[in-house]
């Protein structure tokens, strides 16, 4: 096993997230060691978008929501999230 580098501190997130998009983990971490966490509370990062849709599709998306009395962003969430699943498993 080689020598591993030690690990520096970050002063926030942004640091951090550059460092690892920048160097290998394998230099830093013993996998090996590594052991299997379940994290039920974790929650997901996410990122605001912009999208153009049009207001016809919009309108119909609210409507579906509000019969699901759901948030229509929410909904906007389901079904691309079962879409992306849908072509995922196509490609396997």
């Amino acid at each position: 096993m080689k020598n591993l580098k030690k690990i520096p501190q970050f002063d926030n997130e942004d640091k951090e997230r550059e460092f690892w998009s920048n160097n290998d983990a394998t230099e830093y971490i013993n996998f090996a060691k590594s052991k299997k966490m379940y994290l039920p509370n974790i929650k997901p990062t996410t990122r605001s978008i912009s999208i153009r849709l049009p207001e016809s599709l919009i309108y119909k998306l609210k409507n579906i929501a509000n019969k699901k009395d759901i948030p229509y962003q929410s909904l906007i969430k389901l079904f691309l999230a079962e879409k992306v699943n849908e072509e995922m498993k196509k490609q396997q």
